[in-house]
């Protein structure tokens, strides 16, 4: 159990980084965020498009992506920061799409108690 919450504690950190890296580089551009930890506990982005409407940037770390959607046009690979920065400015700058946010989390623990089980 300790070494599961430890690697979970060195996830979450790695997700921090590259939320704050994101988050300077945005600030750079003029992009208006906010680094928040959802409900759930969470780290992400909060970033304000050129309408005034917020979106969550979250980072799927098995896939290496940032997310702010389900959609595959809201979504961006992380391991090219240059790439993922002008991607999420871009979609900023357009507008966030119009109804509620999708989100890709899987929680691999419920997956895996229905095989125990």
């Amino acid at each position: 159990m300790q070494q599961s919450q430890s690697i979970k504690a060195q996830q979450r950190a790695y997700a921090e980084r590259l939320l704050l890296a994101l988050g300077e580089q945005l600030g750079e551009r003029g992009v208006t965020h906010v680094f928040v930890v959802a409900q759930d506990g969470r780290p992400a982005l909060d970033v304000t498009d050129s309408r005034g409407r917020m979106r969550r940037v979250f980072v799927h770390l098995p896939f290496c992506w940032f997310y702010w959607g389900e959609q595959q046009d809201e979504r961006v690979s992380f391991l090219d920061m240059a790439r993922a920065v002008d991607r999420i400015e871009e979609a900023a700058r357009a507008g966030w799409a119009d109804g509620e946010q999708g989100d890709l989390r899987i929680n691999l623990d419920k997956l895996l108690d229905a095989y125990r089980g």
